[in-house]
């Protein structure tokens, strides 16, 4: 049975006040309203901003209104443990293309000279909305079309693999993995890579040119991103956008693969804010 308007209300009342919040947050994201600019915590996270559609528009700057401290130098010189970071080598300070000391996460995508010189990372790049009660796909009524990853606020399948995947040096048909095969190729990924696959990188969080300059220059700019810095033993199955010269046959391997890259990342909505 139904239960009318009234039985509703002493329902929601019994719960308690987070029944409340919830529901004041739910009205105003039904109808559009942006949270105020000193609103407090629990509805600061139901702002629309944080959800489709606004979040695909949402420039770096509204981000950075609420998030600034992502960009913030915070890195302890010293660990816990009493490890000295100028003593230290991170994973990501393997290759020569990173200068400098110690960085934190954000900084080191957005806002560092190299990050400004190769990419064009914004907030919405990795960040695509999450759902505050359960961060899950598919198990609340508000939450039925767009896709989560299971309590994370970025997808590490859709986003970071794409510059973090192991170079997969068997399909690329090189005999050894790039460290010990660069010599054979005169420690030059463009050798091959003038002649193949020849249309890259024309992707929004990247900037292309400056990658294929300084590519040219150092391999490291190119194995920096594919398979120097590897975040898992899986390699990203990168669309094949079509280039001057391809063959008309499909490999095997790229059978399943797709032939133009994401949307989002060819619309110039990603474009419209800017790291500081």
């Amino acid at each position: 049975m139904i239960p009318s308007p009234l039985q509703a209300v002493f329902r929601i009342l019994r719960l308690g006040g987070p029944a409340l919040l919830f529901l004041v947050a739910a009205m105003g994201l039904a109808h559009g309203q942006t949270a105020p600019a000193h609103a407090d915590y629990q509805r600061a996270r139901y702002d629309p901003i944080h959800f489709k559609p606004a979040i695909d528009k949402a420039t770096n700057t509204q981000c950075l209104a609420c998030h600034a401290e992502v960009l913030e130098a915070s890195v302890r010189n010293e660990s816990t443990a009493g490890a000295k970071a100028s003593q230290s080598k991170a994973w990501y300070q393997q290759v020569s293309t990173y200068q400098g000391e110690q960085d934190t996460f954000h900084r080191r995508h957005m806002s560092t000279a190299y990050a400004k010189q190769v990419m064009n990372l914004q907030c919405n790049t990795c960040h695509q909305g999450n759902d505050p009660r359960d961060e899950a796909t598919g198990t609340s009524a508000s939450n039925q079309n767009h896709r989560l990853t299971l309590r994370k606020m970025a997808s590490a399948e859709t986003t970071c693999l794409m510059c973090h995947g192991t170079m997969n040096s068997e399909i690329m048909g090189l005999p050894e993995p790039w460290p010990k095969s660069k010599v054979t190729f005169q420690n030059n990924c463009l050798l091959c890579h003038a002649g193949i696959r020849t249309n890259r990188h024309n992707v929004n969080y990247l900037n292309a040119a400056e990658i294929e300059k300084a590519g040219s220059k150092n391999a490291d700019v190119c194995y920096g991103c594919h398979g120097a810095r590897p975040w898992y033993r899986i390699s990203f199955p990168f669309a094949r956008n079509k280039w001057e010269g391809m063959a008309p046959d499909v490999p095997d391997w790229a059978k399943n693969r797709p032939t133009t890259s994401e949307p989002r990342f060819l619309s110039s909505t990603h474009l419209q804010g800017t790291a500081k």
